[in-house]
């Protein structure tokens, strides 16, 4: 359901090159770093959202998603279950086309709330797995 191959497909294909990884910080040790490298060589403009608005992979950072001045594509959740939901319906609120929950990021709720607002969703999945799948 929310890992389903086609609306991955579609996110990672069709879905635009503008990606929001929120909680990406300049901590190399965290996984949200090494995704968004991989996510830069596959095309991606990856954005950091952090609350210390690090720049990281030569990007600026910004603290929250209303504060990036351009248009965001797909907002790449790298927070705990529990704030993730906060971070989707400001997804929906800025006019992002699809939100992505990484690996262990499960809220069922939120994922309601995001596919009913007419965006893509993927729940539990990590797109640096993902790519290399579509070949």
């Amino acid at each position: 359901m929310y890992g389903d191959p086609a609306t991955i497909r579609r996110i990672l294909r069709d879905s635009g090159d503008t990606w929001a990884v929120v909680g990406l910080s300049t901590n190399r040790n965290r996984a949200a770093y090494g995704v968004a490298g991989v996510l830069q060589r596959y095309g991606k403009r990856i954005v950091p959202v952090h609350p210390k608005a690090e720049a990281v992979h030569g990007e600026q950072g910004f603290p929250s998603l209303a504060a990036i001045p351009f248009p965001v594509d797909v907002v790449d959740v790298f927070v705990n279950s529990d704030a993730a939901g906060a971070v989707a319906e400001e997804a929906v609120e800025i006019g992002a086309k699809a939100v992505w929950f990484q690996l262990g990021v499960i809220d069922e709720a939120a994922y309601e709330k995001v596919r009913a607002a007419g965006l893509d969703m993927v729940m539990d999945r990590c797109p640096a797995i993902e790519i290399p799948r579509l070949g």
